[in-house]
């Protein structure tokens, strides 16, 4: 998990140093031409080959050096030593270059300003990184909440690695003892998390937010660990393995790391962490302008709802998200006030199988909120939900509390996936199907998830709503 976190910084922090590279070589050249020096440079076609040459000196340098190989933001000291190192070696090398084929047309204090433009800029960028890192992790990346089982050496220190890295969003929940009276696990600083017997695995993810089981266990200790394993398998929670007693690494064998150990990861959501990032970023920026653009149509149903009925324009609810954590979900008020205390004696009418509630002509609708459902406008305000990372446009929709309550364990699993707006359930029926079918479409959406099946949905969807087909 860390390993992926640090790919993923090591190839922005490369970017952005190239980019940063082109940049201030127009700074030094307006610097040099504009500010310092009135002798003309020649034309700047003779400086066409240098830019792309100095931009791949400083990050050759820089991957050579190690500057890429573990990210820390946070580090202070790095933020200045990193781009000096980088910055005096590649600068030598410049200068070389242009003495050795006697480039005499090249200005040496334009490739002075060149340096210490693009050693200025890699400064600031790792700086404003430092800063920015903390609040763009809570925006952009959920906290991932790890549950660890055994109380071997390797688990006390796969533990210490989350709690020392809990600024990258990573929580130790806990740990499960696989032998009944073992105790805490060997490690003091973790005396203060809570232990529980391995029996009590499911009901500790019914009960708590869940993101990743790692079994840290000896490898006698495996043969006892295959109902663990299914029962992860089947909430769909990651589940990792640390291979601390295997003698070699299988290369077939797709592994991450945390520290120096080893982890052998199951998954059965999915994988790309990557993607997954950026269907987040994705899902920000469209709910901006979504806002944005459809701010006079969010005023103007607001004030339609306000004056058609009594009762708040807003409805909150709360709903499950991902891994179960809970939020409040909101949607223009489409019933009356007093709906939730009607539901009681509509029960018998319930037209949907399974633990949700649906009637076709719900007494409670207004008119106003019959017209908005037809046409999913009351949905709009969760373009707030999506915009504070609790939705996504395209997920499974966000249950009850109460309802997955009362979901089969093989249901579960579509908790862990970010609830979404629209999904396959949606181009399939949306109300009309019945239960078992939408959970089914919801865990095909998982197993064969990519950012082009969520534009294909996406696309699909928009006929879908303004025919108004399929709601209720």
């Amino acid at each position: 998990m860390l390993a992926r976190y640090n790919r993923f910084a090591a190839g922005l922090y490369l970017a952005a140093d190239a980019a940063l590279a082109f940049a201030a070589f127009a700074v030094a050249t307006y610097v040099r031409t504009r500010l310092l020096s009135p002798t003309p440079l020649y034309p700047l076609s003779y400086y066409a080959w240098i830019v792309p040459l100095a931009a791949g000196l400083w990050v050759t340098v820089g991957l050579l050096s190690g500057v890429y190989r573990e990210i820390e933001p946070e580090n202070l000291k790095r933020a200045f030593w990193d781009p000096l190192r980088t910055a005096v070696i590649a600068t030598t090398l410049l200068f070389a270059v242009t003495f050795a084929f006697k480039l005499e047309y090249i200005s040496r204090l334009l490739v002075g300003l060149y340096a210490l433009a693009d050693f200025a800029a890699m400064v600031g960028f790792r700086l404003a990184a430092r800063l920015a890192s903390p609040p763009l992790r809570r925006r952009f990346a959920a906290l991932r909440h790890v549950l660890i089982v055994g109380r071997t050496p390797e688990a006390a220190e796969i533990a210490r690695l989350i709690v020392s890295n809990a600024r990258r969003n990573l929580a130790l929940v806990g740990f499960l003892e696989i032998e009944p009276g073992q105790g805490a696990p060997p490690a003091t600083p973790f005396s203060a998390y809570p232990v529980y017997p391995l029996g009590r695995l499911r009901d500790i993810l019914h009960e708590q937010v869940i993101d990743e089981v790692v079994f840290a266990v000896s490898k006698d200790q495996l043969d006892n660990l295959q109902e663990a394993f299914l029962i992860c398998e089947e909430e769909g929670v990651k589940t990792r393995l640390v291979l601390s007693f295997f003698p070699h690494l299988i290369s077939k064998v797709h592994l991450e790391r945390m520290g120096e150990w080893p982890l052998l990861t199951f998954s059965t959501t999915p994988l790309n962490e990557d993607l997954l990032l950026l269907k987040r970023v994705v899902d920000f920026g469209m709910a901006l302008v979504f806002l944005a653009v459809l701010s006079p149509l969010l005023l103007l149903v607001a004030l339609a709802v306000k004056l058609t009925s009594r009762g708040p324009v807003f409805h909150h609810q709360m709903r499950s998200g991902l891994g179960g954590r809970k939020f409040r979900l909101y949607k223009f008020r489409s019933m009356r006030a007093d709906a939730e205390t009607m539901r009681g004696g509509l029960e018998p009418l319930n037209e949907m199988d399974g633990p949700v509630f649906k009637i076709r002509n719900d007494p409670r609708l207004t008119a106003l909120g019959r017209f908005m459902r037809r046409f999913s406008l009351d949905e709009l305000p969760q373009l707030v939900n999506i915009l504070k990372g609790e939705m996504s446009f395209v997920g499974p929709r966000p249950p009850l509390p109460e309802e997955v309550e009362r979901y089969e364990p093989w249901q579960r699993r579509r908790l862990r996936m970010q609830p979404g707006l629209t999904c396959l359930w949606a181009l399939a029926g949306r109300n009309q199907l019945n239960f078992e079918r939408w959970m089914e479409l919801d865990l095909e959406y998982i197993d064969n998830w990519s950012p082009a099946l969520d534009w294909k949905i996406l696309l699909k969807t928009i006929p879908v709503v303004l025919l108004g087909r399929g709601a209720s």
